[in-house]
């Protein structure tokens, strides 16, 4: 047991002062410095909430359309973040790879903190101000908005695994990578309910793994919402197997890499 405590300690360690590379040389020390890591999806989902505040939503009841489009495009952002990093991993960090100690898994695991750390500082800023200034009620219940945000966070994770791996296995997969990602957007749901279409695509629209995250940060952000989409067995499932097989990968992508 203190031999595994002991590990632990070790790398939580390193996996802290790779939180520290990252957003050391991602923003630097200049201007606001890692203050970027907050600011920078703070404008781009208050610019999203901007674009969509003349759209024309069916929405009822006390949904509105500011705090609909801008959780979820804060959401999406995580994951857009978490898994385009991925590719290129090991072009930003192979060297540390020396370090008997620094593991793939263990950037991984840093990058994906990170931008969960982000993402919910950042929606918490967002979600206040929008009740502070009355653009929108304060969530009906934060503790389903933090198990959406956290099963966003595992979705996104056991993805980067398997990106990660992909990537140095193809090139060609990794030139993919990007633009997937902008296209998986329409479809994610983050800007849509499940309400509004009738029920052969809510079929359809089930078996996209992040609907159901949608739909139960929705359940926790506006008071009567329905939780009927937001049923966890199947995301959850999705989270696992990708995680597993992504290990997996990683185990046979260590053996390749050349430091």
């Amino acid at each position: 047991m203190a031999s595994d405590l002991a590990a632990l300690r070790v790398q939580s360690n390193v996996i802290g002062a790779l939180i520290l590379r990252e957003l050391h040389t991602r923003f630097g020390r200049e201007n606001i410095g890692y203050l970027w890591i907050f600011a920078e999806p703070l404008l781009l989902a208050v610019a999203v909430g901007l674009l969509h505040s003349r759209s024309q939503y069916p929405l009822t009841g006390n949904i509105r359309t500011i705090p609909f489009a801008v959780a979820g495009y804060t959401l999406f952002i995580m994951f857009r973040s978490t898994v385009s990093r991925a590719e290129t991993l090991l072009e930003a960090n192979r060297p540390l790879l020396n370090h008997r100690r620094v593991t793939i898994l263990d950037m991984l695991i840093a990058r994906a903190a990170l931008e969960l750390a982000s993402t919910t500082v950042v929606l918490v800023i967002l979600l206040s101000a929008v009740a502070t200034f009355g653009f929108g009620e304060w969530p009906a219940d934060p503790l389903k908005v933090g198990a959406a945000l956290l099963l966003m966070a595992w979705f996104s994770f056991g993805f980067s695994l398997l990106v990660a791996f992909l990537s140095h296995e193809s090139h060609a997969f990794a030139r993919l990578v990007h633009p997937a990602l902008y296209l998986s957007l329409p479809l994610s749901g983050a800007f849509f309910s499940m309400l509004w279409f009738s029920a052969p695509i809510q079929h359809l629209l089930a078996w996209v793994p992040t609907v159901p995250m949608f739909e139960l940060m929705r359940a926790g952000q506006f008071d009567g919402y329905p939780l009927e989409y937001a049923g966890l067995a199947y995301p959850l499932a999705c989270c696992g197997l990708m995680t597993v097989l992504g290990l997996a990968g990683l185990r046979l992508m260590r053996k390749r890499v050349q430091v």
